[in-house]
């Protein structure tokens, strides 16, 4: 299950070396690439129905098409795996705290804590605009859906991935997500590539991601 970022995005039919399904599929994997609400492309209301909801409806979107797509008859069924980036990494480390359903997870430039977040972000609009202005003018839209309070929930070996030179989802939110997990004995492995961004853009370096990330996949799903 491969979530996309945004959370206003979408995967398209198109094609990119970065999160590149057949790449998955090669490996022998049944990809599977859900647009729930907050994805583009099905109109403005289906767009804002991630607006201060995070967590919510896009999450119930994703887990009812997981149970769709683990109901196919060539699908292998307690072997699924989850992976995102930036909301998607968010999704990843809100399915943590919320779901063991998952045999492992990779959460790659994920929002761990949506507080200090908003405090180290080079994107200061997006926070106000997601979550109805800064934290202390509305606590509660912060805390509804923050994967930070949900970390005693964590059972998931989880794969925490993060470029170094990311100013959107600071470095932090990884290594914070990384620490949670094995201060509560989670088997969890951290990559941090100290000349990425928000996305691994260097060939060399996409290609340890993909060795990094299927070999996790396989580890935990393979056995």
């Amino acid at each position: 299950v491969l979530v996309h970022g945004g959370p206003q995005g979408a995967w398209n039919d198109g094609w990119t070396y970065r999160w590149n399904a057949q790449v998955f599929a090669s490996a022998g994997y049944v990809v599977f690439m859900p647009n729930p609400r907050g994805s583009i492309g099905w109109g403005q209301e289906f767009t804002d129905d991630i607006n201060r909801d995070w967590g919510g409806r896009a999450f119930e979107d994703i887990m009812k098409g997981t149970d769709f797509a683990e109901s196919l008859p060539y699908v292998e069924k307690g072997r699924t795996a989850a992976a995102g980036a930036s909301y998607g990494g968010y999704m990843i480390n809100w399915i943590a705290g919320q779901t063991d359903r998952f045999k492992a997870l990779v959460s790659h430039d994920g929002v761990f804590d949506l507080v200090s977040m908003y405090g180290s972000t080079e994107e200061l609009w997006f926070p106000e605009w997601e979550f109805g202005g800064p934290y202390w003018a509305n606590p509660e839209g912060y805390a509804r859906f923050n994967p930070r309070d949900f970390v005693k929930n964590f059972r998931t070996p989880t794969l925490v991935v993060h470029g170094e030179k990311d100013y959107r989802v600071p470095v932090e939110q990884g290594l914070a997500m990384f620490t949670a997990l094995r201060r509560q004995g989670v088997p969890a492995r951290l990559v941090v590539f100290p000349d990425e961004n928000h996305w691994v853009l260097k060939p060399a370096n996409s290609v340890r991601w993909y060795d990094e990330v299927v070999g996790w996949l396989d580890r935990w799903t393979k056995k």
